[in-house]
């Protein structure tokens, strides 16, 4: 069913509008999604330096991702939501990267805590989303980062969490945390904690991503009811989740720790494809400055287009398969073997390299011009590098266990893999 469409953007917010003001997109499909991000594109370009000076996401940029939907691509219907296979959370922030990797990297973050929200305990989905469902989950999701007491009904929760990216905007945030029996590790936690819990610290003054606002967040002894703490023992894949009583659709049967960095790997993507599209265009108007040779007839110029539209093609199509077989398995209730858990998470670090690859090598190209402010390359550039640095697209901490357990060598398993 196509959704209505208005001033360019696509369905209309009126137009989605359900009972109580809220708005409802549980009628739109992918190409919805996808057709409300390419509108988007124009604006987030627009954007782009003022959301890297802000440090944050642009009052007008949340709103206009509201109305789209596409903070709400795998949230349940149940609550309003489209519930999109799980290759939606790579496929829209990379169109959306297009325009801005720091909004695609959020969009990613904020749509995959809908998802996480709907593994949690019912009560804990009616505590956010029955009051708004719109509402923005930030998280930390470093677990040592975070200590958790067990209380009478419930946890205590202290810590101090880097990266909690989209941060000013959200009213919840998952914060992650361990909970030990003496030195013991017995549990690990996702705890859901409202804003006024929590301090965001300004330190979010970083080279690229800027517009993230990945802040860091601080929380002293704040009470957290049971059904809002999360076992992530319990969110590994299958249908072990308490939110499976109420969630019948295999797409929150795909397990987190396996899959959780792909709704990000979109940023990176886009993020090329953008550094792609400029770089053609730059080429095609150009001559070089000492020459007066026509960069479009270099046959060196065409080669490296072509090998970064390669590069940029290969890690999409490597990313989504990793999406499209979770999601075959999780519809099969198969659960995947530790070499299957271990080869999505060896794909995105290696989809990642190859986007930067690519946007290393078009900024070369781009000479001398590429290292002004006002030439976009440059913040391509600086956000290909920023994001590379997030630990799941880290290449030599994901190849490794998987080439371990490939030759039988000795592999610890983190306890949520």
């Amino acid at each position: 069913m196509n959704a209505p469409r208005a001033e360019g953007l696509g369905p209309e917010a009126e137009g989605a509008l359900a009972g109580e003001g809220r708005r409802d997109f549980s009628h739109y499909s992918l190409n919805d999604a996808l057709d409300n991000a390419s509108a988007l594109v124009p604006r987030l370009r627009d954007r782009a330096k003022a959301t890297e000076q802000a440090r944050c996401m642009l009052p007008a940029t949340v709103d206009d991702l509201h109305a789209s939907g596409l903070l709400r691509i795998v949230q349940p219907k149940r609550w309003g939501g489209m519930e999109l296979p799980f290759d939606s959370l790579v496929r829209i922030p990379a169109e959306l990267a297009r325009g801005c990797a720091s909004t695609a990297w959020c969009v990613g973050n904020w749509a995959i805590h809908h998802w996480m929200l709907a593994l949690y305990e019912e009560q804990a989905q009616c505590d956010i989303w029955d009051q708004d469902p719109d509402a923005l989950i930030a998280s930390g999701i470093a677990y040592p980062q975070g200590r958790a007491r067990a209380v009478a009904g419930g946890y205590v929760l202290s810590g101090y969490w880097n990266f909690s990216s989209g941060v000013d905007p959200s009213p919840w945030n998952m914060l992650a945390a361990l909970l030990r029996d003496g030195d013991h590790v017995v549990d690990y936690l996702m705890c859901l904690v409202p804003r006024a819990d929590y301090e965001i610290i300004d330190d979010w003054h970083v080279m690229g991503m800027s517009g993230t606002g990945s802040k860091s967040v601080k929380a002293e002894n704040v009470f957290v009811p049971s059904h809002r703490a999360l076992s992530m023992l319990k969110a590994r894949g299958g249908r072990e989740f308490p939110g499976a009583a109420i969630h019948h659709n295999p797409l929150f049967s795909i397990g987190l720790s396996t899959m959780g960095s792909h709704c990000l790997v979109g940023a990176a993507i886009g993020n090329a494809q953008a550094a792609l599209d400029a770089s053609i265009a730059l080429v095609e108007q150009r001559s070089t400055s000492y020459q007066s040779l026509k960069m479009r007839d270099l046959p060196t110029v065409q080669q490296r287009l072509a090998a970064a539209g390669a590069r940029i093609d290969a890690a999409r199509a490597l990313a989504l398969e990793d999406c499209a077989l979770a999601q075959r398995m999780a519809e099969a209730g198969q659960l995947p073997g530790l070499l299957e858990k271990l080869r999505p998470k060896r794909n995105v670090a290696f989809a990642v390299q190859l986007c930067t690859e690519a946007v290393d090598s078009l900024h070369s190209m781009a000479g001398a011009n590429g290292i002004y402010h006002h030439d976009p390359l440059q913040g391509i550039f600086r956000d290909a590098h920023a994001l590379m640095g997030h630990f799941g697209f880290s290449w030599d901490a994901q190849s490794v266990p998987w080439g371990a357990v490939a030759v039988g060598s000795d592999y610890k398993a983190p306890a949520t893999l």
